[in-house]
């Protein structure tokens, strides 16, 4: 062989495994898209804050010890991992990404660099590296709908709106102005209350992004499971009602007039807002099995498949902790004032 075609024969070689370099780069920086109906959180969990988050055995949360940086661990409270030194809150997860609110602080490695101050939502990878800014502003609620997220933005000048991104970060757009909480995100449409003229039950297709009325009922913070409609019953004081998606059912829950609640498999978890004996209670879904979990008044209550974890009235810690099965026993989340404490040694 020629050294010239000895030459071609090397440029080419070198061309071919270029372009497949390059290819090989740009299929990884792809970010693969979810399944239509895949969800980042609870949505007891998001009205909560959304400062705790289960997927595939671990909890990733928002450490109330540690300024609310962001953490993960197993259910059990073993092996915690400090994230990053950002403020972060809505936590969402789903396939091989986190996308979390974060109001302050380092985005941590692989970021916009450096210590920000920037308020807006980001994804990483669910080591917490890898992080992308994909919108700088300031949210109130935030749900993984499919591929796209659905967050409620707020602006001074602009007002509250609906807005959504790819998780790609393409395909920004506003898809409604006014207050649309996302947090609710089932089978492909947010459930959502009314605010601006009415409490009605709403629906909105995210395929089309048009909503529709699903009841007239006067309702808060709905929640839809199992074929019910969970949510706060605004004319009769705030007490927790559940309306059936099936046959137009409302049962009533409990009469006491609640400040917020969650609803996990079975159990309802709710704060009884009262001047004589507020108090954190739980119930079965159908109204039975009442119970104190612990007196005083207490917010953010966020549930995992091990614990429910609440802390008090504008107070971030202590964080309090009951088996979210099985008898009360409320304790302290010790595990990550350590870990806090270990961190900042």
């Amino acid at each position: 062989m020629s050294s010239r075609a000895k030459n071609i024969l090397i440029f080419s070689i070198t061309g071919v495994i270029l372009i497949v370099l390059l290819v090989v780069v740009i299929l990884s920086s792809r970010i693969p898209l979810n399944d239509d109906y895949a969800t980042g959180n609870t949505p007891g969990n998001l009205n909560n804050g959304g400062y705790f988050c289960e997927m595939d055995g671990r909890v990733y949360f928002a450490n109330a010890y540690d300024n609310f940086a962001l953490y993960s661990m197993n259910p059990d409270e073993t092996d915690l991992i400090k994230f990053n030194d950002g403020a972060v809150s809505a936590i969402n997860a789903s396939g091989n990404y986190l996308y979390y609110s974060q109001s302050s602080g380092s985005t941590g490695s692989g970021g916009i660099g450096g210590a920000v101050n920037i308020s807006g939502i980001y994804r990483s990878n669910l080591k917490g590296k890898s992080v992308t800014g994909l919108d700088r502003c300031n949210i109130v609620n935030m749900q993984l709908c499919g591929s796209y997220l659905y967050y409620e933005k707020y602006d001074k000048q602009a007002g509250t709106a609906l807005a959504k991104i790819r998780i790609d970060k393409k395909d920004a757009q506003i898809v409604a102005e006014g207050i649309i909480n996302p947090n609710c995100f089932v089978n492909g449409r947010i459930y959502y209350n009314g605010t601006a003229e009415d409490h009605y039950l709403h629906a909105l297709d995210v395929s089309t992004d048009r909503s529709s009325v699903v009841w007239q009922g006067n309702i808060w913070n709905p929640i839809v499971q199992d074929g019910y409609v969970y949510y706060m019953d605004v004319s009769e004081n705030y007490r927790l009602c559940r309306y059936n998606l099936s046959n137009n059912v409302v049962e009533v829950l409990t009469n006491d007039r609640i400040d917020m609640f969650n609803v996990y498999n079975n159990y309802i978890y709710y704060q009884v807002s009262s001047a004589d004996s507020p108090a954190l209670k739980r119930m079965l879904t159908d109204g039975s099995s009442q119970e104190i979990v612990r007196e005083g008044v207490y917010q953010n209550i966020n549930i995992t498949s091990e614990y429910v974890y609440f802390n008090s009235f504008n107070e971030s810690t202590p964080v309090y902790k009951t088996y979210t099965y099985g008898p009360i026993n409320v304790t302290t989340f010790d595990a990550a004032k350590e870990a806090a404490l270990k961190n900042m040694e």
